[in-house]
Protein backbone atom coordinates (compact mmCIF):
# COMPACT_ATOMS: atom_id res chain seq x y z
CA UNK A 1 0.00 0.00 0.00
CA UNK A 2 2.76 2.62 0.73
CA UNK A 3 4.88 1.48 -2.24
CA UNK A 4 1.31 2.03 -3.99
CA UNK A 5 0.82 5.60 -2.57
CA UNK A 6 4.61 6.30 -3.46
CA UNK A 7 3.96 5.63 -6.71
CA UNK A 8 0.85 7.37 -7.41
CA UNK A 9 2.42 10.35 -5.44
CA UNK A 10 5.50 10.29 -8.31
CA UNK A 11 2.51 10.48 -10.83
CA UNK A 12 1.23 13.54 -9.09
CA UNK A 13 4.02 14.97 -9.12
CA UNK A 14 4.95 14.74 -12.47
CA UNK A 15 1.43 15.54 -13.42
CA UNK A 16 1.32 18.87 -11.65
CA UNK A 17 5.75 19.37 -13.42
CA UNK A 18 3.80 18.93 -16.97
CA UNK A 19 0.90 20.93 -16.23
CA UNK A 20 3.29 23.49 -15.28
CA UNK A 21 5.42 23.29 -18.11
CA UNK A 22 2.29 23.79 -20.23
CA UNK A 23 1.27 26.89 -18.20
CA UNK A 24 4.32 28.19 -18.57
CA UNK A 25 4.55 27.43 -22.84
CA UNK A 26 0.98 29.01 -22.81
CA UNK A 27 1.85 32.30 -20.74
CA UNK A 28 1.63 35.20 -22.71
CA UNK A 29 5.06 36.53 -23.32
CA UNK A 30 7.08 39.77 -22.23
CA UNK A 31 7.54 41.81 -24.85
CA UNK A 32 10.69 44.28 -25.15
CA UNK A 33 10.93 46.16 -28.46
CA UNK A 34 14.06 48.23 -29.43
CA UNK A 35 14.31 50.76 -31.64
CA UNK A 36 17.04 52.51 -33.32
CA UNK A 37 16.98 56.22 -34.08
CA UNK A 38 18.14 57.01 -37.07
CA UNK A 39 20.28 54.62 -38.44
CA UNK A 40 20.68 53.17 -41.70
CA UNK A 41 19.58 49.52 -42.98
CA UNK A 42 23.11 48.66 -44.03
CA UNK A 43 24.49 49.92 -41.18
CA UNK A 44 24.75 46.29 -38.80
CA UNK A 45 27.51 43.31 -38.79
CA UNK A 46 24.42 41.27 -39.26
CA UNK A 47 23.44 43.70 -42.76
CA UNK A 48 27.05 42.69 -43.63
CA UNK A 49 28.58 46.33 -43.30
CA UNK A 50 32.76 46.09 -43.40
CA UNK A 51 33.52 48.10 -40.91
CA UNK A 52 30.52 49.04 -37.87
CA UNK A 53 31.04 46.66 -34.57
CA UNK A 54 27.31 45.33 -33.84
CA UNK A 55 27.99 42.40 -31.90
CA UNK A 56 25.10 42.13 -29.32
CA UNK A 57 22.80 42.39 -32.31
CA UNK A 58 24.66 40.29 -34.46
CA UNK A 59 23.92 38.01 -31.86
CA UNK A 60 20.26 38.60 -31.15
CA UNK A 61 19.97 38.46 -35.24
CA UNK A 62 21.44 34.83 -35.08
CA UNK A 63 18.41 34.05 -32.74
CA UNK A 64 15.86 35.27 -34.15
CA UNK A 65 13.89 35.74 -37.19
CA UNK A 66 15.47 38.27 -39.41
CA UNK A 67 13.31 40.25 -42.47
CA UNK A 68 16.23 42.19 -44.18
CA UNK A 69 13.53 43.69 -46.11
CA UNK A 70 11.80 45.19 -43.81
CA UNK A 71 10.33 48.85 -44.04
CA UNK A 72 9.10 52.02 -41.96
CA UNK A 73 6.13 53.69 -43.64
CA UNK A 74 7.43 57.53 -43.42
CA UNK A 75 11.14 58.66 -42.76
CA UNK A 76 10.32 60.70 -39.85
CA UNK A 77 11.30 59.62 -36.03
CA UNK A 78 7.52 61.51 -34.63
CA UNK A 79 5.09 59.68 -36.99
CA UNK A 80 7.03 56.27 -37.18
CA UNK A 81 6.95 56.02 -33.61
CA UNK A 82 3.23 56.50 -33.53
CA UNK A 83 2.69 53.78 -36.51
CA UNK A 84 4.65 51.20 -33.67
CA UNK A 85 2.59 52.37 -30.66
CA UNK A 86 -0.60 51.77 -32.71
CA UNK A 87 -0.01 49.67 -36.13
CA UNK A 88 -2.08 52.27 -37.56
CA UNK A 89 -0.49 53.91 -40.81
CA UNK A 90 0.80 58.27 -40.40
CA UNK A 91 -2.41 58.87 -42.75
CA UNK A 92 -4.64 56.82 -40.09
CA UNK A 93 -3.27 58.01 -36.70
CA UNK A 94 -2.80 61.63 -38.42
CA UNK A 95 0.53 62.35 -36.36
CA UNK A 96 2.41 62.50 -39.94
CA UNK A 97 5.50 65.17 -38.65
CA UNK A 98 7.34 66.47 -35.85
CA UNK A 99 5.95 69.78 -35.23
CA UNK A 100 2.69 71.68 -36.08
CA UNK A 101 3.49 74.37 -38.41
CA UNK A 102 4.27 77.93 -36.53
CA UNK A 103 0.61 79.07 -36.66
CA UNK A 104 -1.15 81.68 -34.31
CA UNK A 105 -3.74 79.74 -32.32
CA UNK A 106 -1.74 76.50 -33.16
CA UNK A 107 0.51 74.54 -30.44
CA UNK A 108 2.04 71.18 -29.93
CA UNK A 109 -0.25 70.23 -27.41
CA UNK A 110 -2.83 70.37 -30.12
CA UNK A 111 -1.22 67.32 -31.72
CA UNK A 112 -1.80 65.35 -28.54
CA UNK A 113 -5.37 64.83 -29.21
CA UNK A 114 -3.99 61.87 -31.97
CA UNK A 115 -2.64 59.75 -29.39
CA UNK A 116 -5.98 59.94 -27.12
CA UNK A 117 -8.03 58.60 -29.59
CA UNK A 118 -6.42 55.95 -31.44
CA UNK A 119 -5.48 52.22 -30.67
CA UNK A 120 -1.89 51.73 -28.46
CA UNK A 121 -0.53 48.88 -27.39
CA UNK A 122 0.44 49.21 -23.83
CA UNK A 123 -3.42 49.99 -23.58
CA UNK A 124 -4.07 46.81 -25.12
CA UNK A 125 -1.57 44.75 -23.56
CA UNK A 126 -2.87 46.12 -20.07
CA UNK A 127 -6.42 43.93 -20.90
CA UNK A 128 -4.10 41.18 -20.71
CA UNK A 129 -2.97 42.01 -17.52
CA UNK A 130 0.68 43.45 -18.88
CA UNK A 131 2.82 46.07 -17.12
CA UNK A 132 4.41 48.47 -19.28
CA UNK A 133 7.39 51.05 -19.09
CA UNK A 134 8.51 53.78 -21.79
CA UNK A 135 12.19 54.59 -21.91
CA UNK A 136 13.73 57.20 -24.88
CA UNK A 137 11.99 58.92 -27.68
CA UNK A 138 8.25 59.84 -26.94
CA UNK A 139 6.68 62.80 -28.48
CA UNK A 140 2.92 62.38 -27.75
CA UNK A 141 3.20 63.95 -24.41
CA UNK A 142 3.77 62.09 -20.93
CA UNK A 143 4.09 58.45 -21.08
CA UNK A 144 0.71 57.81 -19.80
CA UNK A 145 -0.47 59.05 -22.73
CA UNK A 146 0.71 56.04 -24.52
CA UNK A 147 -0.99 53.88 -21.76
CA UNK A 148 2.20 52.98 -20.30
CA UNK A 149 1.90 52.24 -16.29
CA UNK A 150 5.38 53.86 -15.74
CA UNK A 151 8.32 55.68 -17.84
CA UNK A 152 10.43 58.63 -18.57
CA UNK A 153 9.18 61.15 -20.57
CA UNK A 154 6.69 63.83 -18.30
CA UNK A 155 5.76 65.94 -21.56
CA UNK A 156 5.64 68.92 -19.98
CA UNK A 157 6.85 71.82 -22.62
CA UNK A 158 7.51 74.62 -19.39
CA UNK A 159 10.01 72.01 -18.07
CA UNK A 160 11.88 71.37 -22.21
CA UNK A 161 9.07 68.04 -23.22
CA UNK A 162 8.89 68.09 -26.80
CA UNK A 163 10.48 64.27 -28.21
CA UNK A 164 11.53 62.67 -24.85
CA UNK A 165 13.29 64.96 -22.23
CA UNK A 166 14.06 63.01 -18.93
CA UNK A 167 13.22 59.64 -20.84
CA UNK A 168 15.99 60.48 -23.73
CA UNK A 169 18.87 59.82 -20.80
CA UNK A 170 18.49 55.84 -21.54
CA UNK A 171 21.22 54.14 -22.85
CA UNK A 172 23.74 57.36 -22.80
CA UNK A 173 23.24 57.68 -19.21
CA UNK A 174 22.94 54.00 -18.25
CA UNK A 175 20.10 51.28 -18.26
CA UNK A 176 18.77 51.32 -14.82
CA UNK A 177 15.06 52.98 -14.73
CA UNK A 178 14.39 49.89 -17.50
CA UNK A 179 16.42 47.02 -15.71
CA UNK A 180 14.82 48.32 -12.45
CA UNK A 181 11.60 47.95 -13.97
CA UNK A 182 11.83 44.59 -15.38
CA UNK A 183 12.91 43.27 -11.50
CA UNK A 184 9.60 44.51 -10.29
CA UNK A 185 7.68 43.25 -13.26
CA UNK A 186 9.32 40.05 -13.76
CA UNK A 187 5.51 38.14 -11.98
CA UNK A 188 3.58 39.70 -14.67
CA UNK A 189 4.08 39.64 -18.59
CA UNK A 190 5.85 43.19 -19.35
CA UNK A 191 6.07 45.07 -22.06
CA UNK A 192 9.25 47.41 -22.51
CA UNK A 193 9.28 50.44 -24.97
CA UNK A 194 13.45 50.99 -25.11
CA UNK A 195 13.92 53.57 -27.66
CA UNK A 196 17.14 55.17 -27.18
CA UNK A 197 18.43 58.54 -28.56
CA UNK A 198 21.34 56.52 -30.54
CA UNK A 199 22.69 56.63 -32.56
CA UNK A 200 20.63 59.89 -32.69
CA UNK A 201 22.89 63.39 -33.31
CA UNK A 202 24.39 64.83 -31.49
CA UNK A 203 27.30 62.16 -32.31
CA UNK A 204 29.21 62.38 -29.34
CA UNK A 205 30.01 58.77 -28.79
CA UNK A 206 32.57 57.91 -25.40
CA UNK A 207 36.33 57.65 -26.60
CA UNK A 208 37.50 54.41 -26.30
CA UNK A 209 34.76 53.59 -28.57
CA UNK A 210 35.92 56.55 -31.21
CA UNK A 211 39.15 55.68 -31.65
CA UNK A 212 38.62 52.62 -33.05
CA UNK A 213 37.06 53.73 -36.18
CA UNK A 214 38.96 56.87 -36.67
CA UNK A 215 41.26 56.83 -39.53
CA UNK A 216 43.43 59.20 -41.74
CA UNK A 217 41.20 58.31 -44.79
CA UNK A 218 37.61 58.33 -42.91
CA UNK A 219 35.86 61.76 -42.47
CA UNK A 220 35.62 62.28 -38.50
CA UNK A 221 31.80 62.84 -38.98
CA UNK A 222 31.59 58.88 -40.45
CA UNK A 223 33.91 58.13 -37.78
CA UNK A 224 31.45 59.40 -35.10
CA UNK A 225 28.46 58.14 -36.46
CA UNK A 226 29.77 54.54 -36.42
CA UNK A 227 31.04 54.80 -33.03
CA UNK A 228 27.33 55.86 -32.20
CA UNK A 229 26.21 53.23 -33.76
CA UNK A 230 28.18 50.34 -31.63
CA UNK A 231 27.20 52.43 -28.29
CA UNK A 232 23.60 52.04 -29.01
CA UNK A 233 24.79 48.15 -29.77
CA UNK A 234 26.59 47.68 -26.20
CA UNK A 235 23.27 49.22 -24.57
CA UNK A 236 21.14 47.10 -26.23
CA UNK A 237 23.63 43.98 -25.36
CA UNK A 238 23.05 44.94 -21.69
CA UNK A 239 19.59 45.20 -21.75
CA UNK A 240 19.32 41.66 -23.51
CA UNK A 241 22.06 40.44 -21.01
CA UNK A 242 19.34 41.58 -18.24
CA UNK A 243 16.57 39.28 -19.50
CA UNK A 244 19.01 36.18 -19.26
CA UNK A 245 20.43 36.93 -16.04
CA UNK A 246 17.04 37.20 -14.76
CA UNK A 247 15.54 34.12 -16.50
CA UNK A 248 13.43 35.58 -18.82
CA UNK A 249 15.02 35.32 -21.75
CA UNK A 250 13.14 32.13 -22.51
CA UNK A 251 9.66 33.27 -22.70
CA UNK A 252 10.05 36.92 -23.70
CA UNK A 253 9.79 38.12 -27.25
CA UNK A 254 12.04 40.97 -28.55
CA UNK A 255 11.46 43.04 -31.35
CA UNK A 256 13.61 45.11 -33.38
CA UNK A 257 12.81 47.92 -35.42
CA UNK A 258 14.94 51.77 -36.39
CA UNK A 259 12.14 54.51 -36.24
CA UNK A 260 13.68 55.78 -39.87
CA UNK A 261 17.17 55.82 -41.82
CA UNK A 262 20.53 57.95 -41.67
CA UNK A 263 23.24 58.35 -43.99
CA UNK A 264 25.47 60.53 -42.66
CA UNK A 265 26.75 63.56 -44.62
CA UNK A 266 30.08 63.97 -44.82
CA UNK A 267 30.74 67.25 -46.92
CA UNK A 268 28.53 70.22 -47.58
CA UNK A 269 26.83 71.45 -50.46
CA UNK A 270 26.07 74.50 -52.42
CA UNK A 271 22.55 74.28 -50.72
CA UNK A 272 22.27 77.37 -47.98
CA UNK A 273 21.75 75.85 -44.72
CA UNK A 274 21.96 72.35 -45.91
CA UNK A 275 25.00 70.83 -43.96
CA UNK A 276 23.15 71.71 -40.56
CA UNK A 277 20.54 68.60 -41.62
CA UNK A 278 23.85 66.08 -41.43
CA UNK A 279 22.04 63.46 -43.59
CA UNK A 280 22.36 62.42 -46.82
CA UNK A 281 19.32 63.60 -49.06
CA UNK A 282 18.13 60.12 -50.14
CA UNK A 283 18.01 58.84 -46.30
CA UNK A 284 15.96 60.44 -43.35
CA UNK A 285 12.61 62.75 -44.96
CA UNK A 286 13.17 60.84 -48.19
CA UNK A 287 11.20 58.83 -49.69
CA UNK A 288 14.16 56.60 -50.74
CA UNK A 289 15.19 53.24 -48.87
CA UNK A 290 18.09 55.21 -47.24
CA UNK A 291 15.32 56.73 -45.20
CA UNK A 292 12.76 53.70 -45.11
CA UNK A 293 14.52 50.73 -44.77
CA UNK A 294 14.84 48.93 -41.67
CA UNK A 295 16.09 45.32 -40.69
CA UNK A 296 12.99 43.79 -38.59
CA UNK A 297 13.86 41.16 -36.17
CA UNK A 298 11.93 38.88 -34.41
CA UNK A 299 12.76 36.54 -31.46
CA UNK A 300 11.25 34.06 -29.26
CA UNK A 301 12.81 31.09 -28.36
CA UNK A 302 11.16 28.27 -29.24
CA UNK A 303 8.38 29.95 -30.93
CA UNK A 304 9.78 31.46 -33.58
CA UNK A 305 12.03 29.46 -35.95
CA UNK A 306 15.71 31.51 -36.38
CA UNK A 307 16.75 32.85 -40.10
CA UNK A 308 16.82 35.24 -42.73
CA UNK A 309 13.63 36.13 -44.75
CA UNK A 310 13.55 38.19 -47.74
CA UNK A 311 9.74 38.68 -47.07
CA UNK A 312 8.53 42.35 -47.62
CA UNK A 313 7.21 43.25 -44.08
CA UNK A 314 6.26 46.63 -42.68
CA UNK A 315 6.55 47.98 -38.91
CA UNK A 316 2.37 48.64 -39.46
CA UNK A 317 2.76 44.38 -38.89
CA UNK A 318 4.43 44.79 -35.34
CA UNK A 319 1.27 46.01 -33.07
CA UNK A 320 -0.79 42.56 -34.58
CA UNK A 321 2.28 40.66 -34.34
CA UNK A 322 2.99 41.49 -30.43
CA UNK A 323 -0.92 41.38 -30.22
CA UNK A 324 -1.43 37.83 -31.27
CA UNK A 325 1.96 36.79 -29.25
CA UNK A 326 -0.02 37.57 -26.42
CA UNK A 327 -3.05 36.15 -27.44
CA UNK A 328 -4.88 39.53 -28.56
CA UNK A 329 -7.03 39.99 -31.64
CA UNK A 330 -5.77 43.37 -33.29
CA UNK A 331 -7.87 46.68 -33.53
CA UNK A 332 -10.33 46.95 -36.31
CA UNK A 333 -7.91 49.85 -37.82
CA UNK A 334 -4.53 47.77 -37.79
CA UNK A 335 -4.12 46.68 -41.65
CA UNK A 336 -0.72 44.80 -40.45
CA UNK A 337 -0.60 41.18 -40.58
CA UNK A 338 0.63 38.84 -38.30
CA UNK A 339 4.15 37.79 -38.71
CA UNK A 340 4.14 34.83 -36.39
CA UNK A 341 2.34 32.93 -39.18
CA UNK A 342 5.00 34.08 -41.88
CA UNK A 343 7.72 32.99 -40.04
CA UNK A 344 6.58 29.60 -38.22
CA UNK A 345 4.36 28.22 -41.11
CA UNK A 346 6.15 29.86 -44.00
CA UNK A 347 3.33 31.83 -45.62
CA UNK A 348 3.84 34.71 -48.09
CA UNK A 349 1.89 37.30 -47.20
CA UNK A 350 -1.13 38.01 -48.78
CA UNK A 351 -0.69 41.59 -49.57
CA UNK A 352 0.84 42.35 -53.21
CA UNK A 353 2.69 45.15 -51.78
CA UNK A 354 3.97 47.25 -48.90
CA UNK A 355 3.04 51.10 -48.93
CA UNK A 356 4.10 54.83 -47.46
CA UNK A 357 3.64 58.24 -47.66
CA UNK A 358 6.57 61.09 -46.62
CA UNK A 359 5.34 64.50 -45.51
CA UNK A 360 6.77 67.42 -44.49
CA UNK A 361 8.31 68.18 -41.36
CA UNK A 362 6.24 70.68 -39.90
CA UNK A 363 2.45 69.89 -39.88
CA UNK A 364 0.20 72.73 -42.26
CA UNK A 365 -2.93 71.34 -40.61
CA UNK A 366 -3.42 69.14 -37.71
CA UNK A 367 -6.82 66.87 -38.95
CA UNK A 368 -5.19 66.75 -42.46
CA UNK A 369 -2.64 64.42 -43.35
CA UNK A 370 -3.04 65.08 -47.51
CA UNK A 371 -1.49 69.02 -46.33
CA UNK A 372 1.89 68.26 -45.55
CA UNK A 373 2.21 65.00 -48.07
CA UNK A 374 5.10 64.71 -50.57
CA UNK A 375 5.55 61.36 -51.95
CA UNK A 376 3.52 57.83 -51.81
CA UNK A 377 4.94 54.90 -52.73
CA UNK A 378 5.22 51.37 -52.80
CA UNK A 379 7.07 48.34 -53.13
CA UNK A 380 6.38 45.47 -55.11
CA UNK A 381 8.38 42.58 -55.25
CA UNK A 382 11.79 43.68 -57.06
CA UNK A 383 10.05 46.82 -57.82
CA UNK A 384 9.38 49.87 -55.55
CA UNK A 385 7.07 53.47 -57.36
CA UNK A 386 7.56 56.59 -55.73
CA UNK A 387 4.90 59.37 -57.17
CA UNK A 388 5.17 62.54 -56.01
CA UNK A 389 2.34 64.71 -54.80
CA UNK A 390 3.41 67.60 -57.06
CA UNK A 391 1.54 66.28 -60.59
CA UNK A 392 3.94 68.35 -62.44
CA UNK A 393 6.67 66.48 -61.14
CA UNK A 394 7.16 62.82 -62.55
CA UNK A 395 7.03 59.33 -60.88
CA UNK A 396 10.24 57.28 -60.02
CA UNK A 397 10.75 53.85 -60.61
CA UNK A 398 13.44 51.83 -59.04
CA UNK A 399 14.57 47.90 -59.19
CA UNK A 400 15.72 47.85 -55.44
CA UNK A 401 16.99 44.31 -55.66
CA UNK A 402 19.42 45.09 -58.11
CA UNK A 403 19.56 48.34 -57.57
CA UNK A 404 19.34 48.59 -53.64
CA UNK A 405 20.56 52.12 -53.39
CA UNK A 406 18.06 53.54 -55.99
CA UNK A 407 20.42 55.20 -58.57
CA UNK A 408 19.19 54.26 -61.70
CA UNK A 409 15.61 55.28 -62.25
CA UNK A 410 13.82 53.25 -64.82
CA UNK A 411 10.40 54.90 -65.30
CA UNK A 412 10.73 55.98 -68.72
CA UNK A 413 10.39 51.93 -70.09
CA UNK A 414 8.37 50.49 -67.76
CA UNK A 415 5.21 52.54 -67.98
CA UNK A 416 2.44 49.34 -67.49
CA UNK A 417 3.99 48.14 -64.10
CA UNK A 418 4.24 52.77 -63.36
CA UNK A 419 -0.03 51.81 -63.72
CA UNK A 420 0.03 49.03 -61.74
CA UNK A 421 1.58 49.91 -59.14
CA UNK A 422 -0.36 53.75 -59.53
CA UNK A 423 -3.40 51.97 -58.71
CA UNK A 424 -2.52 49.77 -55.81
CA UNK A 425 -1.32 53.50 -53.97
CA UNK A 426 -3.85 54.93 -54.96
CA UNK A 427 -6.34 51.79 -53.57
CA UNK A 428 -4.52 51.93 -50.44
CA UNK A 429 -4.94 55.45 -49.97
CA UNK A 430 -5.86 57.99 -52.54
CA UNK A 431 -4.76 60.98 -50.77
CA UNK A 432 -7.67 62.99 -50.31
CA UNK A 433 -8.17 66.44 -49.28
CA UNK A 434 -10.45 65.77 -45.88
CA UNK A 435 -8.65 63.25 -43.38
CA UNK A 436 -9.23 59.59 -43.19
CA UNK A 437 -11.63 58.77 -40.62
Amino acid sequence: MRNASRSAGVVLLLALFELAAVAAQSAPPNVVMIISDDQAWTDFGFMGHADIRTPHLDELASESLVFTRGYVPTSLCRPSLATLISGLYPHQHRIVGNDPLKRPGTSREDMLRHIRRIPKLPELLGRKGYVSHQSGKWWEGSHWLGGFNEGMTHGDPRRGGRHGDEGLKIGREGMQPVLDFIDRSSEKPFFVWYAPFLPHTPHNPPKRLLKKYVTESRPVELSRYYAMCEWFDETCGELLAHLDERGLAENTLVVFVTDNGWIQRTTSTSVPDDWRFRFAPKSKRSPYDGGLRTPIMLRWPGRIRAGMSQKLVSSVDLAPTILAAAGLEPAPSMRGINLLNVGNKGKPSDRAAIFGATYSHDVPEINNPSAGLQYRWSVSGRWKLIVPRDNSAASELYDIVSDPHEVKNLAGSHAEVIAQMTKLIDDWWPARSTPES
